[in-house]
């Protein structure tokens, strides 16, 4: 099997596949998802990390450390199934995660691949999940490790346990605590659920049979690298207060508005996921949801970083609070077994179909130095999430570097890519010498 594409120096060959299941039994169960992990549409997010030295029989350690480490995140070893109301919940199977093996034709290095395009080279290190909760991609030359994940099973944050774990367990022999819990009493619903009208809630999101279709609109993927020292003078020029993430979408949030202004288009919304895990009380599944602003392109474009910065700060408070995620848990349990979805990923947020939208979403929590399978920490690293909402997205993260600079990932449509790489500094290119030296 060969997958489509090249990654610069030849085609990626997929050269074996192989079920990898717990190494210890799991008694065939059945684990129902929370009422905000419902609130998902049927995603998958991909991650993936390159290793400038990687070691010989890398593919029979990370085989057998995943099944060491899938004894204790069973979840990701089952598959999504309906149950008898049509919703999604999860079967705790054991039937284990794909690990693909592949090879790049023509000596093909981590040197040629151009990962600043990631339709050009992401593609084709990060597998298709074909069944299963999560999946795996091993590329032999230069050691690429891609995995492919549910994202209403877990999002980054617990997946990114799973990663250390599954490192640690290549490189010691015993996954790293803390061990994961999945209960979900935390999440229970009130009892009786209010009515949840008129509420923050109900503003960001909307059953699916009320929800508009997403725009059918083209989108270019990149992945740049933003210098430590331009994050800084963001967070600087935002005012006193704001976090580098503010300051980033407060930026990010007056490009996207030069290039609706060149569409006509009126209004521009920006997404921020926020996260509830110290809002709520939870099992480390907690999940992040989305604070949401609207204003005009205009007003946008002519505002200071730091008038914008503070409307970024305002909504994300409005939407970080644990009332909101109380809220927005007796909110689904108000409307199920119809599923709902947010605002923001429909591409509309609060503003209306001649809208246009972008969601931010940190990833800057990315452990990329603890992801050692025992030939080093990684030279590189990224999220690739070129998901199908109407919405553009956008995820920060740190560089493997460790040197405070960023690599953010960009899902975007063509005429905002063509903005951030007009503006003439944060948004810088990838070079084979900045990420492997």
């Amino acid at each position: 099997m060969i997958k489509e594409g090249t990654t610069g120096g030849g085609a990626v060959t997929i050269t074996a596949v192989t079920t990898v299941a717990p190494a210890l039994p799991v008694q065939e169960h059945r684990l129902p998802l929370s009422n905000l992990d419902l609130i998902l549409p049927p995603i998958d997010v991909g991650v993936f990390f390159c290793y400038a030295a990687p070691g010989g029989g890398a593919a029979a350690v990370l085989k057998a450390a995943l099944a060491k480490t899938l004894v204790a995140y069973y979840p990701l070893a089952g598959e999504v199934v309906a149950n008898a109301a049509g919703e999604p919940e999860l079967l705790c199977s054991g039937r284990g995660v794909d690990v693909a093996e592949s090879s790049a034709d023509g000596g093909a290095v981590m040197r040629d691949l151009r990962l600043g395009r990631p339709d050009e080279s992401v593609e084709q290190l990060v597998p298709k999940k074909e069944a299963g909760v999560m999946s795996v991609q091993h590329m032999h030359a230069g050691a690429v490790v891609g995995c492919t994940f549910d994202h209403r099973v877990c999002d980054a944050y617990s997946f990114n346990m799973f990663l250390v774990a599954w490192a640690a367990a290549a490189r010691t022999g015993s996954p790293a605590p803390p061990a994961p819990s999945f209960r979900r009493s935390f999440l229970a619903p009130s009892n009786p659920a209010p009515p949840c009208t008129g509420t923050l809630a109900d503003r960001l999101f909307v059953p699916i049979s009320r929800a508009p279709t997403p725009p059918d609109a083209a989108a270019a993927n990149r992945i740049y690298r933003v210098a430590a020292a331009d994050v800084a003078a963001l967070q600087a020029a935002a005012g006193p207060g704001r976090t580098k993430l503010e300051a980033f979408t407060a930026h990010l949030w007056r490009l996207h508005a030069l290039a609706a202004s060149r569409r006509g288009i009126g209004s521009c919304c920006m997404g921020v996921v926020v996260d509830g895990r110290a809002r709520l009380r939870g099992d480390g599944a907690m999940r992040g949801y989305f604070g949401n602003g609207v204003l005009g392109a205009g007003a946008l474009r002519g505002a200071a970083l730091a008038d914008v910065a503070r409307d970024v700060h305002r909504w994300v408070a409005e939407a970080a609070t644990g009332d909101h995620f109380r809220e927005l848990v007796d909110w689904v349990e108000a409307r199920r077994p119809e599923a709902t979805v947010a605002r923001a990923y429909l591409g509309r947020g609060e503003g209306g179909e001649g809208a246009t939208a972008c969601v931010v979403s940190s990833g800057t929590r990315l452990p990329v130095g603890e992801v050692d399978f025992g030939w080093g920490r990684p030279a590189f690293a990224s999220y690739h999430f070129p998901w199908p909402g109407g919405a553009g997205y956008v995820t920060p993260m740190p560089s493997a570097r460790g040197d405070g600079d960023w690599v953010v990932y960009v899902h975007a449509a063509p005429e905002v890519v063509e903005a951030m790489e007009e503006e003439p500094t944060v948004f810088r290119a990838l070079d084979s010498g900045y990420m492997f030296g």
